[in-house]
């Protein structure tokens, strides 16, 4: 099943409203019938309008059933519904009197619906269409039997219909176009929040473009420092120094770990530098990854704790494992004597939670946790690490919170589907 649009879930909504108000109608005119038949002995031809009423009945389940079934909803069909209902009722008021019948103003409920639901070229058709049925009710329609006391105040049959109509057509309109009006907020916040998505994700791509040239650019003067820096630790000066061998060795580490990072920024591009994305588990993906975290950072006091239960195979991901470890050094700059990651499960999600005890987050960050150039740190640039951690966990169907911990310190806790990151089984063919 194709996921639904923000527009299509809308008309699927209003649609259901419609669904509802014509159940009402089919009830309230049930009972309107019993009570001007029975109740004011004013005949009416029982037959063919329970008719009508059952063919509204049958429109709706039929209703019903497509609508549980298919997803998306045209202007055409709500117009579709709508001259439906306008239709039964022009049915209804012809066996009922025509425009004589005080319950001729339900059209006004029909025409303003439309208003609200159609576009401009089907609300105008709709209008044209009651006024077409109005005025052949004025040329063509069954006479009402009223009894004479018809005229006399509330006394009157045709005042007390009015007045129920009235009543009607002001609760009917409250009530459904308040829950219209609603549903249509909600589809514009929603484009809203999708607009403002395609504006981040718009940003990232040119910070992307940015880094992917940087790590071109980069990649040969890196290479350059490699050799050189190999030369001299083989020449005789350096090679009876040793501690000159161990700064030499320490600039050694310091450009394999430039060259893993930019690495890294390429393999997240798509422009895989070094090894490809290799497939692995869960556990192992972690476990791999807090070593290295480790290994190049000055600093015992991590504490992994990993209860993810039983491992799953999934791909390697760069960008992920770049992800971690922004959110572990934005930890580690706010708390250098203790942070902790732990790994969990739930259902099918991956929980990370980087903690540290540093001084937390401060309201207005937590407020607009996630947007760009939200820092306390006071630089340029700052708050940018953060804004794609939550963009790249969002592009993997997941989701990033923050808070501040009770005991001090805060927390940031990423959400990853695993479906996201799950190993697929290769079809196999010839059998």
């Amino acid at each position: 099943m194709q996921p639904r649009t923000e527009a299509d879930a809308t008309g699927l909504k209003n649609m259901q409203q419609l669904i509802q108000l014509r159940w009402i109608a089919v009830v309230g005119q049930v009972a309107t019938i019993a009570v001007v038949h029975f109740g004011f002995s004013i005949r009416l031809p029982l037959g063919p309008m329970l008719g009508a009423l059952g063919f509204l009945a049958i429109f709706n389940l039929v209703s019903l059933w497509r609508w549980d079934r298919h997803e998306d909803v045209t202007d055409l069909e709500l117009f579709v519904a709508l001259l439906a209902d306008v239709g039964t009722l022009t049915v209804q008021l012809y066996l009922s009197g025509g425009v004589t019948n005080p319950f001729i103003f339900l059209f006004l409920l029909q025409v303003c619906l439309g208003a609200v639901l159609l576009g401009p070229v089907y609300s105008r058709t709709l209008i044209g269409v009651t006024v077409a049925c109005f005025v052949g009710l004025i040329l063509f329609h069954r006479p009402l039997e009223i009894p004479p006391e018809n005229g006399r105040g509330l006394a009157s049959p045709y005042i007390q219909g009015l007045l129920v109509c009235f009543a009607l057509d002001a609760a009917l309109l409250a009530i459904f176009i308040a829950r219209i009006n609603r549903n249509l907020r909600a589809r514009d916040a929603r484009l809203a929040g999708l607009r403002q998505r395609a504006a981040e994700e718009e940003h990232i791509v040119r910070m992307g473009l940015l880094a992917t040239g940087a790590a071109h650019e980069l990649g040969t003067p890196l290479a350059t420092l490699a050799v050189i820096l190999g030369d001299w630790q083989r020449m005789q000066p350096f090679a009876a120094e040793p501690e000159l061998q161990q700064d030499i060795e320490e600039m050694q580490a310091q450009v394999a770990r430039c060259k893993t990072i930019v690495s890294g920024i390429l393999l997240s591009a798509g422009e895989a530098r070094g090894e490809a994305p290799a497939h692995t588990t869960v556990n192992a993906f972690l476990d791999e990854l807090v070593a290295e975290w480790r290994a190049t950072r000055s600093l015992d006091a991590l504490a992994y704790s990993n209860v993810f239960g039983d491992d799953v195979a999934i791909v390697s991901d760069s960008a992920l494992k770049q992800t971690l470890y922004n959110v572990l050094d934005n930890a580690l700059e706010a708390s250098p004597r203790w942070i902790g990651l732990e790994a969990a499960r739930e259902g099918e999600w991956l929980r990370l939670t980087v903690s540290d005890a540093g001084p937390g987050f401060a309201p207005e960050m937590l407020a607009h946790f996630g947007k760009p150039y939200q820092s306390s740190k006071g630089r340029p640039g700052g708050g940018l690490g953060l804004f794609l951690v939550v963009n790249v966990a969002r592009t993997l169907g997941g989701s990033v919170s923050a808070h501040n911990r009770p005991e001090g310190g805060a927390a940031v806790t990423l959400r990853l589907a695993l479906a996201a990151l799950r190993l697929e089984e290769t079809p196999r063919h010839g059998r």
